[in-house]
């Protein structure tokens, strides 16, 4: 499960990708306040493009990888596969 918090992200600006094993997270948090005021006395702005890349286990159903965004969280949930195990089987001694 990855948990990204992306206040001020629009869903439309944020793009996930897959690639060798690694996950990356790609977005831009634009400005959209303009003001025509000038007796501002401070006006900050956090803006610009971002990335974030993990690497994952090999042991993942990539198929099955589900990303959600919701009131400026983003969800990846990947599942991981299920574990194999050995097949004990007994053979008859003749």
């Amino acid at each position: 499960l990855i948990l990204m918090d992306l206040p001020g992200v629009k869903k439309k600006d944020v793009d996930v990708n897959l690639n060798n094993g690694i996950i990356t997270v790609l977005g831009e948090r634009k400005t959209s306040e303009k003001s025509d005021e000038k007796n501002h006395i401070w006006y900050e702005t956090i803006y610009g493009a971002f990335s974030r890349s993990f690497e994952l286990a090999s042991d993942i159903v990539e198929d099955k990888i589900k990303a959600n965004f919701k009131d400026g969280v983003l969800n990846i949930r990947i599942p991981k596969a299920e574990e194999i195990k050995p097949a004990v089987k007994t053979i008859a001694v003749s």
